[in-house]
Parts: structure tokens; sequence; C-alpha cells
């Protein structure tokens, strides 16, 4: 077990901000960490990487306590903040050598250039890290999580900033580097969480309201939909009169998507529907719920 969390509590004056929570990670998992804003995201990370003593609970990071023994978590765990506060006078190189030093690390000038190149620094390497854009600031700090080859990654925000092409690419680098370390990441993007992760942890008001298999929860909280293309253009009003559709959304001029408690009803009046009025079907599928609508309902006030 690389990562446990146990009952974590961290109360902010009258505030809870994680109440209690519970979560185990295992080696070479990649788990997305979700949440609305003031969830209890940020916090509950920083608590685990023994950057914020918790008020009650504990964590245990590759079988070491984290107040027991936080020089030794901060060994295993790469850790990028949400803030991914930098030194930016220094230039990029200059700021990797004195990361590496901190880490003790053998061969730096081998491990920085490896590192620099993993996460995709080349072109700005020479550069003041005042001179970079946020993109490559981001990765200088995903670097500086990187550099020490830690078992744990703990990536607060790790594609803020980025536009659509680096934001694929770190997406590559983080499910590379789950391969044999384990990642725990949030993030707001929900689409890049549904690209990495097959398992997410969703907390909202300090309390873990879910934690499961991605298709797990999307079945699990999606009824059932169905997905209709006509060939002519409807009025909403002849879908929403039919008694199995519980909600109907409007997708174009031609295609809808009702939702339903019965999806076989559905089906069967939706056939029925067209029939009575010489109506086209071009398509008749089951819908799929994706990580925003499964979001969404678990956290919806």
């Amino acid at each position: 077990m690389s990562i446990e969390v146990k009952n974590l509590v961290k109360i902010y004056g009258e505030q809870k901000a994680v109440n209690g929570i519970s979560f185990k990670v295992n080696k070479g998992e990649i788990v997305g960490f979700l949440g609305p804003n003031g969830a209890g995201k940020s916090t509950t990370m920083k608590m685990i990487t023994g950057y914020l003593q918790p008020t009650s609970g504990n964590a245990i990071v590759c079988d070491a306590d984290v107040k027991e023994n936080p020089i030794r978590i901060k060994q295993k765990i790469g850790y990028l903040p949400e803030s991914n506060a930098l030194y930016y006078e220094m230039y990029v190189r200059e700021y990797l050598e004195f990361i590496a030093e901190v880490h003790r690390i053998q061969n730096p000038k081998n491990k920085i250039q490896q590192t620099i190149e993993q996460v995709g620094l080349t072109p700005e390497a020479h550069k003041k890290i005042s001179q970079l854009s946020k993109g490559y600031k981001q990765r200088v700090g995903l670097a500086a999580a990187l550099i020490h080859d830690p078992e744990v990654l703990i990536l607060d925000e790790p594609t803020s900033g980025l536009d659509p092409n680096q934001i694929i690419e770190i997406r590559e680098v983080i499910k590379q580097l789950g391969q044999n370390k384990t990642v725990l990441f949030s993030s707001h993007i929900l689409q890049e969480v549904q690209a990495i992760c097959d398992r997410v942890i969703i907390i909202n008001k300090g309390s873990i309201v879910a934690d499961d298999q991605l298709s797990n929860l999307q079945q699990a909280t999606s009824g059932s939909s169905v997905q209709v293309t006509f060939k002519e253009a409807l009025g909403i009003e002849r879908l929403q009169n039919l008694p199995a559709a519980t909600v109907v959304t409007k997708v174009d001029q031609y295609s809808w998507e009702l939702a339903s408690n019965d999806e076989e009803s559905l089906r069967k009046q939706i056939l029925s529907m067209a029939v009575e009025n010489n109506f086209n079907i071009v398509s008749l599928q089951s819908g799929s719920k994706s990580l925003e609508d499964v979001f969404r309902s678990l956290t919806a006030s």
C-alpha cells in the first residue's frame, strides 16, 4: 500500500475543512482526486505530504506514518502544490540543481537533463524562471517533483496553465509514471481525469462522496438514458410527453438525449411515437454519462 489515509480531520476555527476521510491508493494506480473549490482537496494533499498537520487521524505513505517520519516521507513523495512556488530569480537548471542538492542526488547533471527532457522543458531550460510562461513554470514545478525519482506523486492541478498540446504531453508523462509509481492528482479539467484515471475519489464539503472505478460510478449514478436522432426536426414537447422520459435534453436540431428509469419502455415509446407520426429515426442508442455528469450529480448542493 503506497498511500493510506485514516480518519483524517482538519479544522480551521469553526470550519471543518476535512471531515474524517479514509482511502487507500495502491502502487501503480493513477487516482483522480476531485471536488468543487473548497471541498478539501488541497488540504488533504498537504496533510498526506506532511506540509500540514492534521487535527486528528493520520496518513501512511510507503508504510511510514507521516507525522512520525516527516523527512522520510518527503524523500518518498514528489509534490507539486497548487501554488507551485518557485524562485523566479533563478535559472531553470540552477533551480533544479538546487532541488537535486536538497535531495542529495547522485550524478545530478545527468538526472537534471533527463528530467528536463521528460517534462518537455528543453526549449526553455536556458532561461530564468521569471521569463517563462505559466505553462512552462508549471513544468518546472513538475520537474522538481520528479527529479529525486519518488515512489509516490502528489500532483495538485498539474496541468494548470497549459495549452491543449501541452496538456496532452503532460498527460502522457503522468500515464507513463503511473506504470511504476503511485499517482494521486487533482484537476478541474474533468476530461483530463477521465483520460488518465480508471479510479476517482470525489470529495465534497470535506467528506468523500465517491471512491470507485470510473466505469462503476458512471453506471451507478447515471440511471438509464437514450440518445435518438431523427431525420426531421421535432419540438421538445413531443418527447417530453413520453411517459418513460424523465429528462429531455436537446443536443441539436435533430438529436435528443432522454433520461429514464426504464430504458426498455422508453425505447418502445420512442419507436411507437415515430411510427404514429411517420418520423424517421436515424439512430437510437444507449447514452453514457461523462465524468462531468457524475461529478455534478454527487456534488450538487
